[in-house]
C-alpha cells in the first residue's frame, strides 16, 4: 500500500507533481488562485486520487496506460482532445481517455475523485473474451441508472476498501482483487465497450450441462482462497465464461461469482466458529476473517451471514 499527498500554490511544482503521478503534461494558464491539493492511496494495482484545483487549468497529457474514471463532485472538465469540447460536472463518472492515446482538457476549478486500473482486468472478467483485448468505446456510462452506478461503485472502493483505515494494518490481497474485479465489471455493465451485446454461440449452450456445473463447482471450492475470475474457472473446465454462466443458471440458479462469494462466506462462517476471540494475536475479529475472505464492507458481510446463518458473524465469534 502506498499514500502520496501534495498541496501547492505553485503552478510548477504541481505540473512536476502531477506528470510524475500521471503521465507527462504542461498545465496551461496563470491563474492567480494557483492552490492545489492532491492525495492517492494505492494498493494491488487500484489508485484512488483526491483531487482539488481552485482555478482553471488546462492540459496536454500522453497516455495514461491505465483505465481512469473520474467521479465529478463540484466544477467541471472539459475534454477538448482531437478538437472536441465535451463538458463533465458533478454527479459525472466518465473515462477521462482510451489509456493508449493522449488527452487534453480543463479542469474548472473543480474537485473530483481519479480511479485508475489495468486494462487488462477488462478482459479478466469479461464474458466470452477469451482473454482477448477489450476496449471501452465511450466516455459516458450508457444510461442515468448506469452512471449512477459506476459512480457508486468508485465510491465503495474509495471509501471502504482503499481508505486510510481499512488499509492501516497492510492491504488484503483477495480483499483488492475482488474489489477490482467488481470495478472491473461494473465498467463493462455501465460503459459503452467492445464486449457488450455479444450474441450466445450454439457452442455455449451445448456445454452447460450438468458435468460443466461439477467441474467449475470443484474448482471454486478448491480454489475460492485464491484471486480467481470468471475467466479462470471457465479454463478449468475447460469451457467458454458464458457456457459456465448458462451452466450454474440452468443447474444451480445462480452465477459463478454468485457461488463463489457463498463459498467464501461458508468459509468465513467456518474460521469465525473455530476462532478463539481472546487470542492475543488479534486477529480473530469479524472484520479481519471477513477481509481474507474477500469481503471489504462489514456492513454487507453481516447482512449476507446473517441472511444465510440467521445470526449476526459477532454471535458466532462469541459462542465459537
Amino acid at each position: 500500500m502506498a499514500n502520496l499527498f501534495f498541496e501547492s500554490g505553485n503552478l510548477e511544482a504541481t505540473e512536476a507533481f502531477l506528470s510524475a503521478a500521471y503521465t507527462p503534461m504542461q498545465i496551461g494558464g496563470r491563474p492567480a488562485d494557483s492552490r492545489a491539493r492532491i492525495a492517492r492511496t494505492e494498493a494491488g494495482g487500484l489508485s484512488v486520487d483526491r483531487l482539488s484545483f481552485g482555478y482553471t487549468m488546462g492540459y496536454d497529457a500522453g497516455c495514461l496506460g491505465k483505465v481512469c474514471l473520474v467521479s465529478m463532485h463540484s466544477g467541471t472538465i472539459v475534454d477538448t482532445t482531437d478538437g472536441r469540447e465535451e463538458v463533465y460536472g458533478p454527479g459525472e463518472t466518465f473515462l477521462l481517455a482510451p489509456h493508449d492515446r493522449p488527452y487534453a482538457g480543463q479542469v474548472r476549478e473543480a474537485r473530483y475523485t481519479i480511479t485508475m486500473f489495468d486494462p487488462r482486468l477488462l478482459a479478466r472478467v469479461a464474458p466470452g473474451s477469451g482473454g482477448g483485448d477489450v476496449r471501452i468505446t465511450g466516455a459516458r456510462a450508457v444510461g442515468p441508472a448506469e452512471n449512477r452506478r459506476l459512480g457508486a461503485a468508485v465510491a465503495y472502493l474509495r471509501d471502504h476498501v482503499l481508505d486510510e483505515s481499512a488499509v492501516a494494518d497492510g492491504p488484503d490481497r483477495l480483499l483488492l482483487s475482488t474489489a477490482a474485479q467488481h470495478l472491473a465489471a461494473t465498467v463493462l455493465h455501465t460503459l459503452p465497450n467492445t464486449a457488450r451485446g455479444d450474441a450466445a454461440a450454439p457452442r455455449d449452450t451445448r456445454d452447460a450441462h450438468s458435468e460443466t456445473l461439477r467441474r467449475a463447482v470443484s474448482f471454486i471450492e478448491a480454489n475460492a482462497h485464491r484471486d480467481i475470475t470468471l475467466a479462470d474457472i471457465a479454463a478449468s473446465v475447460p469451457v467458454t465464461p458464458r457456457a459456465v454462466q448458462y451452466a450454474f443458471t440452468r443447474h444451480a440458479g445462480t452465477t459463478p461469482l454468485g457461488h463463489l462469494r457463498r463459498v467464501r462466506l461458508a468459509r468465513a462462517h467456518a474460521e469465525l466458529r473455530s476462532a478463539d476471540p481472546a487470542d492475543p494475536s488479534g486477529t480473530a475479529t469479524v472484520a479481519g476473517i471477513a477481509g481474507r475472505w474477500g469481503f471489504a464492507h462489514q456492513g454487507r458481510f453481516a447482512a449476507a451471514y446473517r441472511q444465510e446463518y440467521g445470526v449476526a458473524p459477532s454471535v458466532t465469534l462469541r459462542s465459537g
